[in-house]
């Protein structure tokens, strides 16, 4: 099996954590999203991937050249091409036969298998996957017969115009043949241009009900759902080993599984209440509370008293004394100093530094920005 993956947006809702990195290498478990997706592929068995890369398309190739078990081809992309565009640029490589397309920035446990299969079976020039949700109407639905046939679809509707809850997840599996119904040059997406043409060619897609579940990491709020359900995969883990702590403390006690906690790390006598994910070589003080649905990178330090719930911590950052941490993300680097609240919504971009009793509610405050000692703020501080 061949899979497409699109890596060349800018991720521009999810600043300013895509400030200095690409979204596909956004940490989902302290690991890169994209290395989730590209593992999670090589479970449903695909063998070969063709990454079409943009924005700081370097560091996601360095990112991915060591997955084992796969063969990896980076196609760069010189300005925006859309969906579509995106495989045009790439189709030397996607000639040879059948192929999945699969966004870069999905988190996903769908069984890609099952519709690859399907689609090998069918009559269909393309097969696009599909799930139920709740609130269409950020996404393109499609309406298809009990023969799996996709008769209309419609981006984005309104209040009123939604048919259907079954949304487009921009999988698809592809004939080679699709390539010749991409336009040679400009931007091109498939769910705008290539599917209604298409349509009225009278060519038939058909539509897969894919079981399992699908977000896109397109703006922070999507982010911190793709964590919370990836943590509670722990669950079906089973107990975790008896992470370093101190001898004289009573952390063993305090530490309730699902843990994950990496080498080097040490841990005084707070509590910790999983699903929780903590990196190597962190530093945890006393009296700290931490989780559940919370993730800490390697080479933090929480200092005593500290309460960190439902939030996701970067690699090297330093949260200060008595300082409250919810439903927050922290990036790279970043400082919360003594006795500060972060509240929910809450995004702190790299090296961006919280002085003492500062409270912040759902703001954006971009890398390298400070917030002064004592102010309370629901303004972004953001570069114009």
């Amino acid at each position: 099996m061949k899979a497409c993956v699109m890596c060349g947006g800018l991720g521009t809702r999810l600043r300013p954590l895509t400030l200095e990195r690409p979204k596909p290498l956004i940490p989902l478990l302290n690991k890169p999203s994209v290395v989730h997706l590209i593992e999670h592929l090589r479970g449903e068995g695909v063998t070969d991937v063709v990454m079409t890369l943009g924005y700081l398309g370097e560091m996601i190739e360095e990112a991915v050249s060591d997955i084992e078990g796969v063969n990896t081809t980076c196609v760069y992309e010189k300005s925006a091409l859309g969906t579509a565009g995106g495989v045009r640029n790439a189709r030397e490589h996607l000639r040879s036969g059948t192929f999945m397309v699969v966004g870069g920035d999905h988190v996903l446990d769908l069984q890609l298998n099952r519709i690859y299969r399907f689609h090998e079976q069918s009559d269909a020039i393309v097969t696009i996957g599909l799930i139920c949700i709740d609130n269409p109407f950020e996404y393109g639905i499609c309406d298809m017969d009990a023969r799996n046939v996709i008769h209309r679809f419609i981006e984005k509707p309104d209040p009123g115009e939604a048919f259907s809850n079954l949304i487009n997840t921009g999988v698809y599996v592809c004939n080679p043949e699709i390539l010749d119904w991409i336009p040679d040059e400009g931007m091109c997406d498939f769910a705008k241009d290539v599917f209604p043409a298409l349509l009225d060619a009278g060519e038939e897609i058909d539509g897969y009900l894919v079981q399992g579940r699908w977000t896109d990491i397109g703006n922070h709020e999507m982010y911190r759902t793709a964590c919370k359900w990836k943590l509670d995969k722990m669950y079906a883990q089973g107990p975790t080993p008896t992470p370093n702590v101190d001898p004289a403390s009573d952390a063993t006690d305090r530490i309730r599984d699902p843990v994950s906690i990496g080498e080097g790390t040490t841990i005084g006598s707070a509590m910790i209440v999983g699903p929780v994910v903590i990196g190597e070589d962190t530093v945890i003080g006393d009296d700290v509370v931490i989780g559940p649905h919370t993730t800490i990178g390697s080479g933090c330090v929480i200092e005593d008293g500290a309460h960190i719930l439902t939030s996701y911590i970067f690699d090297d950052v330093r949260i200060g004394k008595g300082s409250l941490v919810f439903s927050s993300i922290l990036d790279t680097g970043s400082r919360v100093r003594e006795n500060c609240s972060l509240e929910t919504g809450t995004v702190l971009g790299s090296r961006a530094v919280v002085n003492d009793y500062a409270i912040l509610s759902d703001v954006l405050i971009w890398h390298d920005k400070v917030v002064r000692e004592g102010e309370h703020t629901r303004n972004n501080m953001v570069d114009q």
